[in-house]
C-alpha cells in the first residue's frame, strides 16, 4: 500500500543488466516502503536516435520493474545531464537512491555515492540478495546511522540482523565495548547477533559481505574525515552484495567540507548569527 506524501526511492538505469538489477531491488524497496518508484536515465547525446534509444532503456525498466515487483507504482524520466549531477539532484528529495555497480562509471558512482543527500544503495547481481541482514560499527556517528538503517530493513524484510566490529589497535575487548554501546545507543532494534570479524576492515567485511543478504556502513570511518574512507571505498569496489551507504543528513559530505570552510573564511568581527 502507498502511503501518501511518502518520499519515492529513486533508481538511476543506463541500459544494462546491472541497471535492471538495481530496478528490481528499487521496486521491491519502494513497496516495502509503501511508496513509488521513480525510474532516471540521465542523457547526455543530441542525436535523435540515441534519445530513442535512451527512452526504450527507461520503458525497459518501467516494465522489468512492473513484472518483478506487481502492484508498485514506477514512473521513468528521461533526464539531460550528466548522470552524478542528475542522480545527485534527484536524491535531494528521495527516501533512497539505488544504482547498479556497473551501471555508471567509476568516477560517477563515487560522486554519487559519497556526494549524495540520501542512503545510497549500490545493487549487485542479478538474483533477489537472501541471508542476513549486516550492519559495519565503528562507533562513529555515521556508522550508528548504518545500523538504523539495516534495523529498519531486517524488520520490514524479515531478515536476521547481524551487528559487525573489526577490533582494531584497542584489541576484542574494546571492540566488544564499542560494539554494545553502539547496539545501546539505538533503542527498539530488533534481535541481532553480534559479530567481531577477523582481519583488516576491509578484508573483513568484503568476506562477511559475500555471505549476507545486504550490508550497511558509514562513507566515513571513525576518524570523522569528510572524505571518503578507503574501507567503504573498498567495500564499493568488491562487495558480495547490496551495499548501502548511509547519509543521514539532507547535507552531502562534500558539501559540508566546503561550507565549513566558507565558515571559517568569514570575518571574525561579524554577530554570531552572521557568521
Amino acid at each position: 500500500m502507498q502511503i501518501p506524501n511518502r518520499p519515492p526511492v529513486v533508481v538511476g538505469v543506463n541500459g544494462t543488466a546491472a541497471g535492471l538489477a538495481a530496478v528490481r531491488l528499487a521496486a521491491r524497496e519502494a513497496v516495502s516502503r509503501g511508496t513509488t518508484l521513480s525510474v532516471v536515465h540521465a542523457f547526455t547525446w543530441d542525436a535523435a536516435e540515441a534519445r530513442q534509444a535512451a527512452s526504450r532503456f527507461v520503458e525497459e525498466a518501467v516494465r522489468t520493474a512492473q513484472r518483478s515487483t506487481p502492484g508498485v507504482g514506477v514512473q521513468g524520466q528521461l533526464v539531460d545531464g550528466p548522470a552524478a549531477d542528475v542522480l545527485r539532484r534527484f536524491s535531494r528529495t528521495a527516501a533512497i537512491l539505488v544504482v547498479g555497480d556497473r551501471d555508471v562509471t567509476g568516477s560517477a558512482l563515487l560522486a554519487v555515492v559519497t556526494q549524495a543527500w540520501c542512503p545510497v544503495v549500490v545493487a549487485r547481481g542479478p538474483r533477489p540478495p537472501a541471508g542476513r541482514v549486516l550492519a559495519a560499527v565503528d562507533g562513529s556517528g555515521p556508522s550508528v546511522l548504518a545500523l538504523r538503517f539495516a534495523a529498519e530493513t531486517a524488520r520490514r524484510q524479515g531478515c536476521p540482523l547481524d551487528v559487525a566490529i573489526v577490533p582494531g589497535a584497542g584489541g576484542e575487548d574494546r571492540a566488544r565495548q564499542t560494539l554494545d554501546d553502539v547496539i545501546a545507543g539505538v533503542p527498539g532494534l530488533p534481535p541481532l547477533r553480534r559479530r567481531l570479524l577477523t582481519g583488516t576492515p576491509a578484508e573483513a567485511l568484503v568476506r562477511a559481505s559475500r555471505r549476507s543478504a545486504l550490508i550497511a556502513l558509514g562513507p566515513r570511518g571513525a576518524g570523522g574525515a569528510a572524505r571518503f574512507g578507503s574501507v567503504a571505498y573498498e567495500v564499493l569496489r568488491h562487495g558480495g552484495c547490496p551495499t548501502v551507504f548511509a547519509h543521514g543528513r539532507r547535507e552531502p559530505v562534500a558539501e559540508k567540507g566546503a561550507m565549513r570552510q566558507r565558515r571559517e573564511n568569514r570575518p571574525r568581527d561579524l554577530p554570531p548569527l552572521l557568521r
